[in-house]
């Protein structure tokens, strides 16, 4: 089964265990999660300029789910690369760079359900869904509504997590606040995603992961979470490697817009509240020129 959370959604532009950045085994369009409990597989897909789509391909079905396919013909070449047949899709928000394929997809793929946000006005849209609501996909997927952002979260059989987010969560950053507001998006990364088990695995759709991190040490500059995962980005970027998943764990410890209920975060921005924090630290990224 696969659930939806419904967490309020603030649009980007464009878009329990300690975790140590240790390179995983990756290729330029698939990472897998690997063990023999496991009965889940999760493919990157890059799309566009910066975009990842995502294959989940339940191991014993073979059937899977594509999230956010922006160019569908490169994710069901992937699909029927690795034995699989694309059964939905998950459309995490509205914008043309993740909903874009959803017409496409269904001529490719007669009958295939295409899963979307109730107030969201997705195209190609089928099958509208809310907070709380459940799809099957032999893992569990549960939705997460976000003002009209869905992200999809995912547990597996041996009770790992993962989740999908879109444009709300980026690895170390977070959607403008083009269609919300700062409550919103406070709602959205403090609230709902980080109330998450810390070890579930965060899926973004942009690798921004580079630039957000060299933002954060403006915040934090002493912060060695954020240097040594800059590090280990830039390593994997240099080797044309993705840098996502990243973990709730690990965006508790390197996000400045997840940290703001931390006071030091606040005093280092001139903020006495979690709100006026997620405000000015947005306002001074989308001034920064790094």
């Amino acid at each position: 089964m696969l659930s939806l959370i419904a967490t309020h959604r603030v649009v980007a532009a464009a878009a329990l265990s300690r975790l140590r950045f240790t390179p995983r085994a990756l290729s330029a369009t698939a990472q897998h999660l690997r063990s023999q409990k496991k009965t889940m597989k999760i493919l990157h897909v890059p799309c566009l300029q910066d975009n990842y789509a995502y294959l989940v391909i339940d191991e014993r079905t073979r059937e899977a789910a594509a999230v956010d396919p922006v160019e569908p013909e490169k994710v069901v070449k992937v699909a029927e690369e690795n034995g699989a047949v694309v059964k939905m899709v998950l459309t995490t928000h509205h914008h043309w760079d993740h909903a874009g394929g959803n017409e496409k997809i269904k001529e490719l793929v007669p009958g295939i359900k295409v899963y979307g946000g109730s107030i969201d006005n997705v195209k190609g849209c089928t099958d509208k869904v809310d907070s709380g609501d459940k799809i099957s996909l032999g893992a569990g997927l549960s939705i997460i509504h976000t003002n009209g952002h869905i992200s999809y979260y995912i547990t597996d059989k041996d009770e790992s997590t993962v989740v999908f987010t879109g444009d709300t969560l980026f690895v170390a950053g977070c959607g403008k606040f083009f269609e919300g507001t700062a409550e919103q998006m406070y709602k959205s990364l403090c609230t709902t995603l980080g109330s998450l088990p810390e070890p579930t695995e965060v899926y973004c759709g942009h690798e921004y992961t580079v630039k957000n991190l060299q933002f954060a040490l403006t915040v934090e500059p002493e912060n060695e979470k954020i240097k040594d995962k800059l590090l280990w980005a830039q390593q994997q970027r240099e080797a044309g490697l993705p840098t996502i998943p990243s973990s709730i764990k690990d965006e508790l410890e390197t996000n400045p817009f997840v940290r703001v209920d931390l006071p030091e975060i606040q005093a280092k921005v001139g903020c006495t509240s979690p709100v006026d924090a997620m405000r000015e630290i947005r306002r001074l990224k989308d001034n920064w020129r790094g």
